[in-house]
C-alpha cells in the first residue's frame, strides 16, 4: 500500500563564495554562483544575478489548498534553481502554503516554519500554527509554509525502497554484519540511480537557499521563522548564509550543527543513557507500584535479565515475537518518560512469563523504534501523491549529503565504532554507530556550514528529550552567540512549544510578539500537564495537539 506522508561554510569566504546580496531587492534573493575549485567561476556574478532576478519576479498563483479546507489557507508552485551555482540551469518545483493575517494593520511580515526531518512536509504548518499561536503573535505575520525540496509536493525525491531497505537503525552482530553492508551500499546505490543529478543539491544549504528565494518572491526584506528538530538546523543555516535577512527565529528542540549528521544519531544513543538510569531510580522509588526492584541496580537488572530473555528466545507479545534488541530499540525513547518506560516493562514481564500482557503499552518496543519511516501526519491531511519512500529518501540526501566528511568510506570503522559504543551505551550505542548508507555516498557538493553568528534566536529545550538531548540544545545555543535559551528541567518529549506552561509559552510568545529576547537565559520547570502535552507527539496514532507532527523515534 502506498503511503501518504504530510507529513562548517569553512574557509571558503561567505561573501566571496555565496555572496548573498544585500537585502534591499527581492531581486538579490539568493546567492551568486560559487566557483568551482581550481576553475573559474561556471557562472559571473553578474549572469547569476540575473537568473535569481528572473526567480524572484515570479507571481504566486495562489488558490485553496484542497476543496474541503479553509478558503483563507492558499497554497501555490514556484520555481527554484536545483543547482543556485548555476541558477540558470535544471528547475524544481517548491510548493509553498500561506495563511494571511486578518489584521494587516498590525502586519510585520511572515513567519515560515518547518516541522522537523529531514524528509519531513510543512505545506501544512500554517494551518497548526494558527490554532496555537496567540491572537498577539497572529496580527502580526502572515503565517508561510512549504515543503523541502524533494520532499512531498516538492519535486519529491525517491530511491524506490522497499518497506525492509527503509528500516535503517540495525543493531551491530557479527554474524548479520557483511548483510548490513551490503544494504547499506544498496541504498546508496538506488539512491543515486533514481535522483541522478538530483542528488548532489537536496541539502540544507540549498533549502536555506529557497526559505531565501520564497522572502524574495513574497516581496519581504526579512523572515521570522519557527523550526522544530531539524528545522532548528535548516533556521540556523539560514541564519548563517543570510544573517541580515533574519528576524525572529524561534527554535525548538534543538540540532548540534557541529555534530550534522553521524554525531546527531549517536546522541540518541549517549543521551539515552542518563535518560535509562533516572529511569531505574524513578521505577525503584515506585516499587511497591511496579514491582521492578527497590533498587536502581535491581531495576536495571529486571530490564536486562528480560533483554537476555529475548535474545535466547523471543517473547511472544500479542501472537509477535519480540527479541533482545527490539527491546532494547523501544526502549530508547520510552526511557525519556519514567512512567510510559515503567507500564512496558511491567507487560513485557508478564508476557515473559507467559501471561497475557497489554499490547498498547508494549507497543512502543513491538512496533519498533527503528521500523522504517514515520508517518508524517498533521490535520490538513494534504493529499498530494508523494513516493512510498520519499520521507526516507528526503532524510538520507540531506543526511548524508549535507557534510559528506562525517562519514567514513570504511566499513570496519563502523564495525568497530558499533563494538566500542555498544559497550559504551549499552542500550543503544550499537544501533546509533553501525553502518549507514552515507558510508557509500558521493561527496557533498559543498563544505558542510559552520553556524557561528550573533543573530537573535531563542533556543527552546526540554531538559528529557529523546531525538535532541539537552547538551544538543546548549551546544547549539552557544554557536548562536546572540541566542537565548529556555530550558525546561524535567521537560519530557520531543518538540515545547506549545504545552500549557505559562513560563515557556509566555517567553516564546512574548518574543515573536514584541522582538525583545529575554534579558538573560530562563529556566523553566514542567509540570505534569505541560509533559502529558508534549508526550502527545510521540504517541502512534494520536493527533498532535502541538504544530509538532506525530514523531517517530528514527527521525529529527
Amino acid at each position: 500500500m502506498r503511503r501518504r506522508r504530510l507529513a562548517p561554510l569553512v574557509a571558503v569566504s561567505l561573501t566571496a563564495a555565496l555572496a548573498p546580496a544585500l537585502a534591499a531587492s527581492p531581486a538579490t534573493a539568493a546567492p551568486a554562483a560559487a566557483p568551482s575549485a581550481g576553475t573559474p567561476s561556471a557562472v559571473s556574478p553578474p549572469a547569476a544575478k540575473s537568473a535569481l532576478d528572473r526567480y524572484a519576479k515570479q507571481k504566486p498563483d495562489w488558490k485553496r489548498c484542497e476543496a474541503d479546507s479553509p478558503a483563507a489557507y492558499q497554497c501555490a508552485t514556484v520555481k527554484v534553481p536545483l543547482d543556485y551555482r548555476k541558477p540558470g540551469g535544471k528547475r524544481i518545483d517548491l510548493a509553498i502554503s500561506r495563511i494571511r493575517t486578518a489584521e494587516s494593520g498590525k502586519r510585520r511580515g511572515i513567519l515560515l516554519s518547518n516541522p522537523g526531518g529531514p524528509g519531513g512536509e510543512g505545506l501544512w504548518m500554517p494551518m497548526m500554527m494558527k490554532e496555537e499561536l496567540p491572537a498577539s503573535v497572529l496580527k502580526s505575520y502572515d503565517l508561510v509554509g512549504f515543503d523541502p525540496r524533494g520532499v512531498g509536493r516538492s519535486s519529491p525525491v525517491s530511491c524506490n525502497l522497499t518497506p525492509e531497505q527503509e528500516n535503517w537503525l540495525r543493531p551491530y552482530k557479527a554474524e548479520t554484519y557483511a548483510k548490513d553492508v551490503a544494504w547499506a551500499r544498496t541504498v546508496a546505490d538506488k539512491c543515486r540511480k533514481k535522483m541522478g543529478d538530483r542528488l548532489p543539491h537536496i541539502t540544507t544549504r540549498n533549502t536555506a537557499r529557497d526559505l531565501d528565494l520564497v522572502r524574495a518572491i513574497l516581496g519581504e526584506k526579512k523572515i521570522s521563522y519557527f523550526g522544530y528538530s531539524y528545522g532548528t538546523y535548516l533556521g540556523a543555516v539560514y541564519a548563517q548564509l543570510f544573517p541580515s535577512r533574519a528576524d525572529r527565529f524561534v527554535l525548538d528542540s534543538a540540532v548540534d550543527p557541529q555534530r550534522a549528521w553521524r554525531g546527531m544519531i549517536q546522541w540518541w544513543a549517549e543521551g539515552a543513557e542518563p535518560a535509562f538510569d533516572r529511569w531505574t531510580e524513578w521505577a525503584a522509588a515506585r516499587s511497591k507500584t511496579y514491582g521492578l526492584g527497590d533498587t536502581p541496580k535491581k531495576v536495571d537488572r529486571t530490564f536486562w535479565n528480560l533483554v537476555a530473555q529475548a535474545d535466547e528466545d523471543p517473547i511472544e507479545v500479542d501472537g509477535q515475537p519480540t527479541t533482545g534488541d527490539e527491546i532494547r530499540d523501544g526502549m530508547r525513547a520510552l526511557a525519556f518518560t519514567p512512567k510510559y518506560a515503567s507500564e512496558a516493562v511491567v507487560e513485557l514481564k508478564k508476557a515473559a512469563a507467559g501471561k497475557p500482557a497489554s499490547a498498547k503499552r508494549l507497543a512502543p518496543i513491538t512496533e519498533g523504534g527503528g521500523a522504517g519511516a514515520p508517518e508524517w501526519a498533521g490535520k490538513a491531511a494534504l493529499a498530494a501523491e508523494t513516493p512510498a519512500d520519499n520521507g526516507t529518501a528526503g532524510f538520507w540526501a540531506v543526511v548524508c549529503g549535507d557534510n559528506s566528511a562525517a562519514w567514513s568510506r570504511d566499513p570496519e570503522t563502523y564495525r568497530r565504532d558499533a563494538i566500542e559504543d555498544k559497550g559504551r551505551y549499552p542500550l543503544y550505542g550499537d544501533f546509533a554507530s553501525s553502518i549507514k548508507p552515507c558510508a557509500f555516498w558521493g561527496k557533498s557538493a559543498e563544505p558542510v556550514t559552520v553556524v557561528k553568528n550573533k543573530v537573535g534566536s531563542l533556543v527552546v529545550q526540554n531538559e528529557w528529550d529523546s531525538q535532541t538531548p539537552l547538551p544538543s540544545g546548549q551546544a547549539l545555543h552557544a554557536q548562536l552567540k546572540g541566542s537565548k535559551m529556555v530550558t525546561v528541567l524535567g521537560g519530557e518529549g520531543h518538540g515545547v512549544y506549545p504545552s500549557g506552561n505559562a513560563c515557556t509559552d509566555g517567553a516564546v510568545n512574548r518574543y515573536l510578539a514584541t522582538g525583545k529576547l529575554p534579558a538573560k537565559d530562563v529556566t523553566c520547570r514542567a509540570t505534569a500537564e505541560s509533559n502529558a502535552r508534549a508526550r502527545q507527539n510521540q504517541k502512534p496514532d494520536v493527533l498532535p495537539g502541538s504544530p509538532v507532527p506525530e514523531r517517530a523515534p528514527n527521525r529529527f
